[in-house]
């Protein structure tokens, strides 16, 4: 989508006031690690919609945390606090491959359709992962 469409994105959509607001929402649950120094290393967040489906709607690492499994740690804390639930679903841009890549080790491919979130004339997969009921 070009660096450009790309920071336009993170700019609305990850406004200190935006996201204040989805951390007092009931529908949607945020996770962070932090580093000792109380640095932020990744962040995700995870919204319920009024059917009781869950879609993880962000999933960042820093890039100093590549390849050391943070990402990984941070999805499996998302699909623990959502045992219980049929199952949890993504959007991913293609051309995203890095995160292609590691979702696909844990999601399933079930629809591919135009961008949301800013991204007009993009395309995205849908990935959903069933998790198992407790």
């Amino acid at each position: 989508m070009g660096a450009e469409t790309a920071a336009r994105i993170s700019e609305e959509d990850h406004t200190l006031q935006r996201i204040a607001a989805e951390l007092t929402d009931t529908n949607k649950m945020s996770f962070l690690a932090e580093r000792p120094d109380g640095s932020i290393a990744g962040y995700a967040m995870a919204k319920m919609n009024e059917a009781g489906d869950v879609m993880l709607d962000r999933l960042h690492i820093d890039q100093s945390e590549y390849g050391t499994g943070l990402a990984a740690n941070i999805l499996h804390a998302v699909f623990a606090a959502h045992s219980g639930i049929p199952s949890i679903a993504l959007e991913v841009l293609e051309g995203n491959d890095r995160a292609m890549a590691f979702y696909r080790k844990r999601f399933e491919v079930v629809d591919r359709r135009a961008a949301s979130h800013g991204a007009e004339g993009h395309a995205s997969l849908i990935m959903r992962k069933l998790l198992s009921r407790a």
